[in-house]
């Protein structure tokens, strides 16, 4: 076997497994709402999505944008640049995390009302978002920090880092919601502490002779920070596209079916969440290959990997899809636990219509990671724009006019669709590589 196709079985496998079990412990924190405070729960939950999305996708930005400059770096031997690279991202995600903290201590009102949260769901949904803004520093650090260690050359303990943060959360959410019956602020308190096990456990990276990560403070450069964000830009608008989008299908779905439309949506969701994160473990896992044979100009090796990553994105969808369909019943049983019949009959729509976008989305998550891995970001960028509110918002907005809920299900499979078609049109591994690269 080729030492590439080796190489991607590694990083993908562990990088899956990893998401995995982050998406594992927002399901179980879903599961354990749901029974301890019913639909309004679920609810709250999903009101505050949006604003955990916007927070995610900053950490996002600046560990896939910075890693992937230092990965092209590394390869081209130039290991100072690199170095400065890591320490001024760490030092900007640090001081937006604190950014987020003072917001969640001085602007929680207002975010939980803008969000849509009303009188049965206002209490919670401000108690989770305090509390989750409270930890922001070490959601962004450990976003951040994933990353590099991963393009570091140790995948392995990205995915143990990932893993066991989330394990441990699951543990922590039945204890403070059950025994200790601290509600919503146990559920919250036990995912923002889940980022501080995974930094811990990425800590031992740096004992570790592979170890080639070394802070050091010095000054800001925007210029360095402007290059990352912009590479890593499409992480980032992915994230906000889907706190846009979700925002939008809140206040639509609420205005046709109230807090029950509200509590179907949650439980599709965050099912999808799961979904998503396998798709972006192969992306992730594929990245640090891809932003390897880009520096090292390896034409054959890109092609290798972008094939085994669409490949690999295709067929879980199709798995995916069949495993919906197979086992709906069970899904929707699991989140309705005042077993309302009208959620699950929306659920039961919703997820054989919208999990049905997957089979471009998977394709489409995976294309866009390509382009930022290679140094694309306008393209990568573009196009995670296209996937976000610049298509499915209007789509929304028009089919749920005309035909309800099954038309707000349907704009998610039509929106990948039409990016899709783009995105086959633009893509040329060959003519990327001939131009001259620009080293940030």
């Amino acid at each position: 076997m080729q030492r590439s196709v080796k190489l991607f079985i590694k990083y993908v496998s562990l990088n899956m497994l990893g998401m995995l079990g982050i998406s594992f412990y927002i399901l179980a924190d879903t599961f354990f709402i749901a029974q301890a405070l019913g639909p309004n729960g679920i609810a709250s939950l999903n009101l505050s999505i949006p604003v955990f999305g916007i927070m995610h996708g900053f950490g996002l930005m600046l560990g896939l944008g910075g890693a992937t400059r230092y990965k092209i770096l590394l390869s081209q031997d130039k290991q100072k640049q690199a170095k400065k690279v890591y320490s001024q991202t760490l030092m900007f995600a640090l001081t937006l995390g604190l950014v987020f903290l003072l917001v969640g201590q001085l602007g929680a009102d207002g975010i939980a009302r803008f969000s849509g949260a009303d009188a049965e769901t206002f209490g919670s949904t401000h108690v989770y978002l305090t509390t989750i803004l409270s930890f922001a520093p070490f959601f962004i650090l450990n976003n951040s920090l994933l990353s590099f260690v991963r393009n570091d050359g140790d995948p392995t303990l990205t995915m143990f880092g990932m893993v066991i943060g989330s394990v441990l959360n699951v543990v922590l959410d039945y204890i403070f919601i059950f025994p200790l019956q601290m509600g919503m602020f146990g559920a919250a308190l036990a995912t923002s502490l889940s980022p501080i096990i995974s930094l811990s456990v990425l800590s031992i990276h740096f004992f570790r002779p592979l170890n080639k990560l070394s802070f050091a403070f010095q000054k800001v450069e925007m210029l360095l920070i402007q290059d990352v964000m912009y590479l890593g830009s499409s992480a980032f608008v992915n994230e906000i596209s889907g706190s846009v989008v979700m925002f939008t299908f809140n206040t639509i779905i609420f205005s046709l079916e109230g807090n029950e439309g509200l509590a179907a949506y949650g439980i599709i969701a965050n099912i999808s969440f799961v979904v998503l994160s396998l798709f972006a473990g192969v992306a992730q896992g594929t990245q640090p290959l891809l932003s390897e044979s880009y520096g090292l100009k390896d034409l054959k090796q890109i092609k290798q990997v972008l094939a085994l990553s669409l490949g690999t994105a295709f067929v879980l969808s199709g798995l995916i899809y069949a495993g919906t369909h197979l086992f709906s019943d069970q899904l929707i049983q699991a989140f309705n636990s005042e077993q309302n019949d009208h959620i699950a009959d929306m659920a039961t729509t919703g997820l054989l219509i919208y999990f049905a976008g997957f089979f471009f989305a998977g394709l489409n998550i995976v294309s866009t990671s390509y382009f930022g891995a290679t140094d694309q970001p306008k393209r990568s960028l573009f196009f995670s724009m296209l996937r976000g509110g610049i298509i499915i918002v209007p789509l929304v907005l028009v089919l749920s006019q005309f035909y309800g809920m099954v038309g707000v299900w349907l704009s998610f499979v039509l929106a990948e669709m039409l990016v899709l078609g783009l995105i086959a049109w633009k893509m040329n591994p060959g003519k990327r590589v001939k131009r001259k690269k620009r080293v940030g």
